[in-house]
């Protein structure tokens, strides 16, 4: 039907380009573009060993938009998925912009000198997208993501009115390293370490970073200490269903990860400011990125599942409902599929239905729009047939 160009050859550009290459009747051709050549070749040779399917590759820079649109122009596709980081957002749009091609992403933009991010920077580009007849999807990755389709998904089916939201993301999987991050260090560290903030009353409430935290039970996986964090979809579901009076995060962290996370910064190196080392100017994150494990690495001995839900209270029918949707996903049989590891699963097969439903025409306008703003059912259709299987509680008890 189409051509792809996909961005960023990481664990979640790996799952992308598997995705995409099963859904031949979407995706006519397919290109994996990354700053790392070597990473793309590496994925197209397992690409094409798992699914048969041959896809192109090529060297971009992602920060230069002039690289990116000869890139574009060359290649044709119809739509891009941008799975590089989350400091390049803009660039990529300003070149899908510049030649006419649709846009999708799985993280929010984040300016590279500020640990914060916020969807102001991407909202603002509504009318050009608009007046370009293009459209961008943002955030369509599993959190966010799939956590704003299923509140979608509660909002239509099962409630008059949500009240109360809490996103629950457990990581009970064991890679056998003794500290590493199951998506980009810098990008991970960055959003744990700064303040936490939930929404409640309407307003923003602002804690100290990992300073709230309570055990949560997991279904399969059992009670895990769970932290409230500031996470991104927060943002824009207050926004989209403004009924919610309480709207929070809740991510896991075994005690081994806090501890080596807080001698980390108690040393400095998960500052974000340049240091002189030698007379040249480093990022102490970034250094602690090339010296920890690579993310994509990690999948061939992980053990053990990802659950990762929302838990909503409202009211149908004038009556108190509760409602808990969630998916589990195992990391061993997530490797044996495409060598990949959980999170970089639960990220990656949501972005490749999201193109897959904007190519069909099924999530398809002008405009910048977050993936809740869409009919859900389609969406979570496509899970169950893609390897996210979802699963639903009724009135049943919630931790909150």
């Amino acid at each position: 039907m189409s051509k792809v160009l996909i961005i960023g050859a990481g664990g979640v550009g790996n799952v992308v380009a598997h995705k995409c290459a099963w859904a031949k009747d979407v995706f006519t051709e397919i290109m994996l573009a990354s700053r790392t050549l070597s990473k793309c070749d590496q994925i197209a040779q397992d690409v094409l060993h798992f699914t048969g399917v041959k896809i192109q590759t090529a060297k971009v820079d992602a920060d230069n938009v002039p690289e990116l649109v000869k890139l574009i122009k060359s290649f044709g596709p119809k739509m891009i998925i941008n799975v590089a980081l989350p400091y390049q957002d803009l660039h990529i749009m300003d070149a899908c912009l510049e030649t006419g091609v649709h846009y999708l992403d799985t993280a929010n933009y984040e300016p590279i000198d500020v640990a914060k991010f916020e969807y102001s920077w991407q909202w603002a580009y509504q009318d050009k997208f608009k007046k370009a007849g293009l459209m961008a999807l943002l955030g369509c990755g599993f959190d966010p993501g799939v956590t704003g389709v299923f509140t979608a998904y509660a909002q239509k089916h099962h409630f008059d009115e949500l009240h109360y939201l809490d996103i629950v993301d457990c990581n009970a999987g064991d890679h056998g390293k003794s500290f590493a991050t199951n998506f980009n260090p810098e990008i991970n560290i960055r959003e744990i370490t700064q303040k936490g903030k939930y929404w409640e009353n309407g307003q923003w409430i602002e804690i100290d970073p990992l300073s709230i935290h309570q055990a949560v039970d997991y279904p399969h996986i059992g009670a895990k200490e769970s932290y409230l964090l500031y996470h991104e979809e927060l943002e824009s579901l207050v926004k989209n269903f403004p009924t919610l009076k309480r709207a929070r995060f809740w991510m896991t962290f075994s005690q081994n990860y806090i501890t080596h996370l807080r001698v980390l910064e108690n040393v400095g190196l998960t500052g974000i400011k340049p240091i002189k080392y030698q007379g040249i100017d480093i990022v102490p994150l970034q250094f602690l990125k090339a010296v920890l494990p690579e993310p994509s690495s990690l999948g061939e001995n992980y053990q053990g599942q990802t659950s990762i839900g929302c838990q909503i209270k409202g009211v149908k029918d004038g009556n108190d409902k509760t409602y808990f949707v969630y998916n589990n996903c195992d990391h061993a049989v997530v490797y044996k599929e495409c060598k990949a590891q959980a999170i970089a699963y639960t990220t990656g097969v949501p972005a490749s239905i999201g193109a897959t439903l904007m190519m069909r025409n099924e999530w398809m306008k002008p405009g910048v729009y977050n993936v809740e703003e869409f009919n859900p059912d389609p969406f979570m259709a496509e899970l169950n047939k893609k390897g996210l299987p979802w699963h639903e509680q009724v009135n049943e008890k919630l931790a909150f």
